[in-house]
């Protein structure tokens, strides 16, 4: 069942979906206070760890120690979590929602927008001074705070280049305008390469809800691979008319004009594309393809 308009608008800051979209997405950030009323998270500290246990969930584990970033892969089990310390690390939990129908549920409040658009709901827990850095996001993206505080740093930023040679992506210089604790309940709504930096006040959860942005070269190779599997040229080169030649290294001005001919023949209609863009978002993608960003695992 679809959300209804009064928390759509209380989960937007009283704001109808066409007016936020208008004003903030993919504009500017966009804090709500109390976006979900009452909302503590949905997965205990123990159910986290579980779930980052078994081989079929998607989870990473980052620890921040003197200065040094550290980050292993899941699944891990129990007794990996009693070696670590008492503050400085996370535990990021990819693709909740299927998992969990309570998680599900959270993510289709966003049903304003287009599934085609909605990734998936990721969940962070912190220990106290927990986070992965200063980075930025390559698309949009919803930070709902679930138990604990969490403070966040953002803002626009010209200089994206980031610290070499570390397992997360961490920006080199990082100029925040903006500073604001999110309590349980609270949301924070990033557009594409805003820089931003979370740490954890508490122990705390938050609530990662993610949207699917392929870069444009990433689509127009997807699409180059479709129409390869699709296309029918029957034939194969052929010269029939070739006259000797006396510069045998050079690719002479014919076999180009043949090629040319060739290439020429591809063509391709509004149908081919809307049957590769049902194929391209409903298929699972290598982590390139979307490129999540540094909160999201920094794949």
């Amino acid at each position: 069942m679809p959300p209804s308009n009064a928390s759509t608008r209380a989960l937007l800051g009283g704001h109808a979906p066409a007016t936020f979209l208008r004003r903030f997405w993919q504009k500017e950030a966009h804090l709500v206070r109390s976006a979900v009323p009452g909302f503590a998270g949905l997965f205990t500290r123990e159910a986290l760890f579980a779930l980052a246990g078994r081989g079929d969930v998607e989870s990473r584990l980052v620890v921040r120690s003197r200065g040094s970033w550290k980050m292993d892969h899941g699944p891990f089990p129990r007794a990996h979590f009693k070696a670590l310390p008492a503050t400085g690390w996370t535990l990021l939990v990819q693709g909740v929602n299927l998992h969990s129908d309570a998680a599900d549920a959270l993510l289709r409040r966003f049903a304003f927008l287009p599934y085609a658009r909605l990734d998936d709901l990721m969940v962070s827990y912190a220990a106290p001074g927990g986070g992965v850095g200063p980075h930025f996001d390559s698309y949009d993206v919803f930070l709902l705070q679930g138990e604990g505080r969490r403070r966040w740093r953002y803002g626009r930023q010209v200089d994206l280049s980031l610290k070499p040679g570390l397992p997360v992506k961490i920006l080199r210089r990082f100029t925040p305008e903006m500073d604001a604790v999110l309590a349980p309940g609270d949301m924070l709504y990033l557009p594409p390469s805003y820089a931003h930096d979370g740490v954890a006040l508490d122990a705390c959860t938050t609530y990662s809800i993610g949207f699917r942005a392929a870069s444009r070269n990433e689509i127009a190779k997807a699409f180059l691979d479709h129409l390869r599997d699709e296309l029918a040229l029957d034939g194969r080169f052929a010269d029939p008319d070739l006259k000797p030649s006396d510069e045998p290294a050079r690719i002479a001005e014919p076999m180009q004009r043949r090629v040319d001919s060739i290439l020429r023949g591809i063509r391709w209609d509004r149908a081919a594309t809307a049957r590769f863009l049902g194929i391209f978002l409903s298929e699972p993608k290598p982590d390139v393809y979307f490129d999540p960003p540094a909160s999201r695992l920094s794949k």
